[in-house]
C-alpha cells in the first residue's frame, strides 16, 4: 500500500474528518482470469460427505458452481486404522443400485467382488441359502425369492403362509399416502394382521428386518418395513444378489471420488461442525454457513448428514430452531452400531463370506462377514479376518472389549463349529452410538422432505422423504442427486442430473395394484368412508 500526507485531498475517492487528508492507494493487483472466473462462480455448501453429499458435489462441480464440503469429523466414532463412519455402515451392493454402479463406471475404479451367495443362521444353526438368484430360474414375485431359497429348516407350510403378505405389499405403493396407512403400524403386527407363521417370520423375516431397519421388528414402521422389504426382496428376484467392496468403501471409491472432485475445484475442509446460518431477512434465504468463528457464503446450501447431527445444529442454530420442519426433527430418534473386527490364529471354513445371525441372548441380529475372501489385501493372509456388525446395540456398547470379544466367538461358533478351535490374536472395535437412521412406527410425519422453507437450503440422506423408492447408500447417493438438481432449478444455472429409475414393478404387480386403486377410489365414495380408522 502507498500512503501519502497531502493538505487537501488530490484523489475524489479519498475521504478524511480532518484538515490534513490521508489517503490510501493500492497498488495495482492483477487478478489472473482463473481467479475473476473463480469469484463469479454461485457458492454452494454442502454440509456431510457421505454418499449423500459427495453425489451433491459430483454434479454440482461438473456444472460449474464453487462447491465447498464441510466435514464434521469423526463426531460419530472413533477414527481407527480400519474403521471411518463411511464404511461402518451396510456394506453389500445390491442388484438394483444402478446409479451407484453407474457412478463406479464414471470414476474408472473396480471396486466390487463379483456376485456372492450368503446365509442366514440362528442359535440352532443354518437357516437359510440364498443362491445368486440371476443364475436360478426365473419366476414372477414372490415365488421366484421363495422358491430359488434354500429352506434348510423350514416345513412347506411355514413358507405357505408368508404369502398372504402379498396383499399389503400390492396396496403399498410407495405414495404419500401408502407410508401414512402403514407407518402406525409395528412390523410384527403387520405380519400378524396377515397371519404369517411365528416360525417363518422368527427365523426369516424378522432377522431381516432388524438387519435392513436396525432395530427390532415390534420398533420398525410397517410402512418402511414394506419398503424395504419390497426393494431388496421382492421386486424382482435378482434384488437380492449383492456385491461387496474389496475394501473399506473410504478407499476403494470414496477416496479416488474425492481426487476427482479436489481436480475439478471442490474444497473439503475437515472438522468444520456447523454451529449456525445467517438469514438474509428481505429474501429469507440463508447466505451464510457458520462453523464455530468461520463463516461461508452460501448462494445454495445443502445438509446431507444423519439425523443425530442434525439434531446438534438445530439445537445450536436460532434460524433453524425457528422453523417448524428442524424442531420436528428433534423427535426422530437412530440407533447404536457396534462393528467388531477379529483377528483368529488359523483359516476356519465359512461357506458364505456374508451372513445374518439373530436369537443369541435376546439380541438384535446382526451380521457377519469372511474379510479374508472379500478384501483383497487379506487374500494371502494365513489367518482369518472376520468382522461382526451388531444393529441397536444400546447394550452391547458400554461392554469391555474383552467381553465382546467373548461374546461374539461365542455366538461365532454357535453358528460355525470351526470357530471353536479359533483363538483371536488381535481385535478392533469401533462404537458408534446414535449412527443408523430409526425408522420407528409413528416416524414417517417427522422425516423431512428435500426442499425446505429456506428456498435456498436442501436436504440430502437415506432418511429423506423421496419418491425414488431405493434404500440405504442407493437412497442417500439419489438424494444426493436430487438435491443438486433443486440447486440447479434454483440458482437457473447448469443441467439435471440424470437419475435412474428403480425397475418397473412386474405386469402382473401393476395389474393387481391398478385394481387395488380403482377399488380404494369406489371405497372412498362411500358416506362411511372416513368413519373407520384407515
Amino acid at each position: 500500500m502507498l500512503a501519502c500526507w497531502m493538505t487537501r485531498p488530490i484523489f475524489p475517492n479519498c475521504i478524511s474528518n480532518f484538515r490534513t487528508a490521508f489517503c490510501c492507494r493500492a497498488e495495482d493487483q492483477t487478478v489472473s482470469p482463473a481467479e475473476q472466473q473463480q469469484q463469479q462462480k454461485k457458492k454452494v455448501v454442502i454440509v456431510g460427505s457421505g454418499w449423500a453429499g459427495l453425489g451433491a458435489a459430483h454434479h454440482l462441480c461438473k456444472q460449474g458452481f464453487d462447491v465447498t464440503v464441510l466435514e464434521g469429523g469423526y463426531e460419530l466414532g472413533p477414527k481407527s486404522k480400519s474403521f471411518t463412519p463411511d464404511d461402518a455402515a451396510i456394506r453389500g451392493f445390491w442388484y438394483p443400485y444402478r446409479n451407484i454402479f453407474n457412478l463406479v463406471d464414471e470414476l474408472g475404479v473396480e471396486p466390487f467382488t463379483s456376485w456372492t451367495k450368503s446365509a442366514q443362521y440362528s442359535e440352532n444353526g443354518l437357516e437359510v441359502e440364498y443362491p445368486i438368484f440371476k443364475d436360478s430360474p426365473s419366476l414372477p414375485t414372490p415365488f421366484g425369492t421363495l422358491f430359488n431359497t434354500q429352506f434348510v429348516r423350514l416345513p412347506i407350510i411355514d413358507l405357505l403362509t408368508s404369502l398372504p403378505l402379498m396383499a399389503a405389499v400390492i396396496d403399498f405403493d410407495n405414495t404419500d399416502s401408502s407410508w401414512r396407512k402403514y407407518d402406525p403400524i409395528t412390523a410384527r403386527e403387520l405380519f400378524k394382521q396377515f397371519g404369517c407363521s411365528e416360525r417363518i417370520f422368527r427365523d426369516v423375516f424378522d432377522p431381516l428386518i432388524q438387519v435392513g431397519l436396525f432395530a427390532p421388528s415390534e420398533q420398525c414402521s410397517a410402512a418402511a418395513t414394506l419398503s424395504m422389504l419390497y426393494y431388496f426382496v421382492l421386486a424382482n428376484q435378482r434384488n437380492f444378489d449383492s456385491v461387496w467392496c474389496c475394501g473399506t468403501t473410504r478407499e476403494k471409491i470414496f477416496l479416488p471420488w474425492k481426487d476427482l472432485l479436489k481436480s475439478q475445484g471442490c474444497r473439503f475442509l475437515e472438522g468444520r461442525r456447523v454451529t449456525d446460518i445467517v438469514l438474509n431477512e428481505e429474501t429469507g434465504c440463508v447466505s451464510q454457513v457458520i462453523c464455530d468463528k468461520e463463516s461461508f457464503k452460501a448462494d445454495a446450501s445443502i445438509f446431507a448428514v444423519g439425523i443425530s447431527t442434525l439434531q446438534e445444529i438445530v439445537q445450536r442454530s436460532a434460524a433453524l430452531c425457528a422453523r417448524e420442519e428442524f424442531l420436528k426433527v428433534m423427535k426422530l430418534s437412530s440407533t447404536d452400531l457396534l462393528t467388531v473386527k477379529l483377528w483368529l490364529d488359523r483359516k476356519v471354513s465359512i461357506p458364505y463370506a456374508s451372513n445374518v445371525s439373530s436369537g443369541f441372548d435376546n439380541a438384535c441380529a446382526w451380521t457377519f462377514f469372511d474379510l479374508s475372501t472379500i478384501y483383497d489385501e487379506y487374500k494371502d493372509s494365513t489367518s482369518t479376518i472376520i468382522q461382526a456388525d451388531f444393529y441397536h446395540a444400546n447394550d452391547l456398547l458400554p461392554l469391555k472389549d474383552e467381553k465382546i470379544v467373548e461374546k461374539v466367538m461365542s455366538w461365532l461358533s454357535t453358528c460355525i463349529k470351526d470357530f471353536e478351535n479359533a483363538t483371536v490374536i488381535d481385535q478392533e472395535i469401533g462404537r458408534y452410538p446414535k449412527f443408523h437412521t430409526h425408522f420407528f412406527p409413528g416416524s414417517y410425519k417427522y422425516m423431512m422432505r428435500g426442499s425446505t422453507s429456506f428456498p435456498n437450503v436442501y436436504m440430502a440422506g437415506d432418511w429423506i422423504v423421496n419418491r425414488h423408492s431405493s434404500w440405504s447408500q442407493e437412497k442417500s447417493y439419489v438424494s444426493g442427486l436430487e438435491a443438486a438438481n433443486r440447486v440447479v432449478d434454483y440458482l437457473e444455472e447448469g443441467v439435471f442430473a440424470k437419475i435412474v429409475p428403480v425397475q418397473d414393478d412386474e405386469p402382473h404387480i401393476q395389474s393387481l395394484r391398478n385394481l387395488n386403486r380403482n377399488l380404494d377410489d369406489v371405497r372412498a365414495q362411500l358416506p362411511w368412508f372416513n368413519y373407520f380408522i384407515q
